[in-house]
């Protein structure tokens, strides 16, 4: 099995998704940013690990809150487990340093996008609306300011 962790970086209605490299396992697949745990690794500290390593930004890992865990097999593959997290407010700003590129999506567009097939139930979700809305606007940045 496995065992992957993965970011829901939101700014208003959109979301932040990335585009896997050509070159590699599913290519030019959508998927949201994130990647395996290494061994004795929580969820949340790969996570955090990821984040600074494919988009240049830093966040605590009380910053995260699980929303979905999910397994999925793939045809002729491996299994694989993946907790999704809401990301809040992080330090820096997003930087592709690792994907074919990334996109800041409107989240009823997300399901116009060949996602990998296992992060499909967390699109469904993002695109109803779900786990995203007006209350979360500051998630996935600074904190913004208050009215």
């Amino acid at each position: 099995m496995i065992r992957v962790a993965a970011g829901i970086l939101a700014r208003g209605d959109r979301v932040l998704i990335c585009r896997r490299r050509k070159g590699g396992a599913f290519p030019l697949k959508w998927e949201f940013p994130g990647g395996k745990l290494q061994d004795g690794e929580t969820p949340e500290a790969a996570l955090v690990r990821e984040l600074a390593e494919e988009l240049g930004i830093f966040l605590a890992v009380d910053g995260l809150e699980c929303v979905q865990r999910l397994r999925h097999r793939y045809p002729g593959g491996a299994d694989v487990e993946i907790h999704f997290f809401r990301v809040g407010p992080f330090a820096g700003e997003p930087t592709n340093l690792a994907f074919e590129e990334v996109a800041w999506v409107p989240r009823r567009a997300l399901p116009d996008y060949d996602f990998l097939a296992a992060d499909r139930p967390l699109v469904a979700r993002l695109a109803a609306g779900e786990l995203i809305s007006a209350r979360s606007r500051g998630i996935g940045g600074p904190p913004a300011a208050r009215e």
